[in-house]
């Protein structure tokens, strides 16, 4: 009953869904008093800025393409505009690495990335604007339509959701959920850690003591006192203190080590990373596995299980939102990750091989994917030719006794 009426209203938390303004914050703080520090002061952080840089660099370093289907094939469309805008240029004043990191940033900070898609008199996008994600409110219509408010500068534009390319993060499927809001506690701890560590090493690590004597003081000379040496903890290191009359100096802080704070911060770089979806040892994390030691299954499971997942939703919603319903009969649009392998010759190699050998892709379209000029005799498509049927051992090829047979000669044989 209690659920009924507060999803009635509204008020079911992240997984709400109500006609108007959508909230994808949490409605309930999970640690009191956790501080709000924002964008701007989560960018500080340094494992925060590096799982964006390395998750955002990497969807963005991947090639758009737009296919053309002829023939049941899919065929590079090269001269088509949806082509230009994902491939080569998102609008007048973007690269398509700048335009996909945007955005990429506003998804991973926000749970939401937002362009305005301007179109042509049939309706073909024309270019794509990011819109930042503070500065869009995503509204629910009475109708079960949505419509996109943007506010820039005094100025408000409502945007139908036909002209709003949205990218959602984990939510209900209308609006993302805010990731750096709901992981409030944990940038919490690490800012107020790194506040810790800034005065420690800013007072020269330096620590509070007491000063022991053998007689009780008045309240003038206690002061006095505290005036004179309060450099003991805090300000420069040159200075050199006499103690008098069997004063004693007493540490009273423990070091950084038995505060547990070089701990803390290590054990704040790895939850922050699993906030992002991204191995800590990706962004130099040094307490865990070192480049070099099963650093390539780390990094195919990243491809796999973070890259691939983001580069579905961005095809499906440029599908969905980008396209006409005219290029969506006879056009698709996707991420090339063969370009995850241009870091490793060996692989490429290997992967070219077995696709030859097996008569999977020809010479020339190997030769094209490493920006290398086709050769005349290498259009066709070719197989090895020792795996044959039994009835088949003994016999001569057609050809001569080459190693080699094109690919329709094995399936005639």
């Amino acid at each position: 009953m209690f659920s009924s009426f507060y999803r009635w209203f509204g008020r079911g938390g992240a997984l709400a869904e109500s006609v108007g303004q959508q909230n994808p914050v949490p409605g309930v703080a999970l640690v009191d008093g956790a501080g709000n520090i924002g964008p701007d002061a989560a960018l500080q952080i340094s494992t925060v800025w590096a799982c964006l840089d390395r998750r955002a660099t990497t969807i963005a370093s991947l090639p758009f393409f737009a296919y053309q289907t002829v023939n049941g094939q899919k065929e590079l469309a090269r001269n088509s505009r949806l082509y230009t805008l994902l491939h080569e240029s998102p609008n007048d004043r973007m690269t398509p690495f700048e335009f996909w990191r945007a955005m990429i940033m506003n998804h991973d900070l926000r749970g939401n990335a937002f362009a305005r898609i301007d179109r042509d008199a049939k309706g073909e996008a024309l270019a794509l604007w990011p819109m930042p994600a503070d500065q869009v409110e995503v509204r629910v219509l009475p109708n079960g339509s949505m419509v996109y408010l943007y506010q820039l500068g005094t100025d408000i534009a409502a945007l139908d959701s036909a002209n709003v390319l949205h990218l959602k993060n984990l939510g209900n499927g209308t609006v993302g959920l805010a990731k750096l809001e709901f992981m409030r506690a944990t940038t919490d701890e690490a800012a107020k850690a790194q506040e810790s560590a800034s005065k420690i090493f800013g007072n020269s690590g330096k620590p509070t003591g007491t000063l022991m004597l053998d007689k009780v003081l008045n309240a003038e000379q206690r002061k006095a006192l505290q005036s004179s040496f309060a450099g003991m903890a805090e300000g420069s290191t040159s200075r050199l203190y006499v103690l008098e009359a069997n004063m004693k100096y007493q540490q009273l802080s423990m070091s950084p080590e038995d505060q547990q704070l070089l701990e803390t911060r290590k054990f704040t770089v790895e939850e922050i990373c699993r906030w992002f979806d991204v191995p800590p040892v990706m962004i130099h994390h040094s307490n865990v596995t070192a480049w070099g030691s099963g650093i390539e299954q780390i990094v195919d499971g990243f491809y796999k299980l973070t890259v691939r997942p983001m580069l579905v939703s961005i095809e499906q919603a440029t599908r969905k939102r980008v396209m006409t319903p005219t290029q969506r009969a006879t056009m698709t649009a996707e991420f090339a990750l063969d370009a995850l392998l241009r870091g490793s010759p060996t692989q490429r190699a290997e992967l070219y091989a077995k696709n030859v050998q097996n008569g999977i892709m020809t010479r020339n379209e190997c030769r094209q994917l490493e920006n290398l000029p086709p050769v005349i005799g290498a259009n066709e498509l070719t197989a090895q030719s020792n795996l044959l049927p039994l009835s088949k051992l003994g016999q001569q090829p057609a050809t001569g006794g080459t190693n080699n047979a094109t690919a329709q000669d094995n399936i005639a044989a």
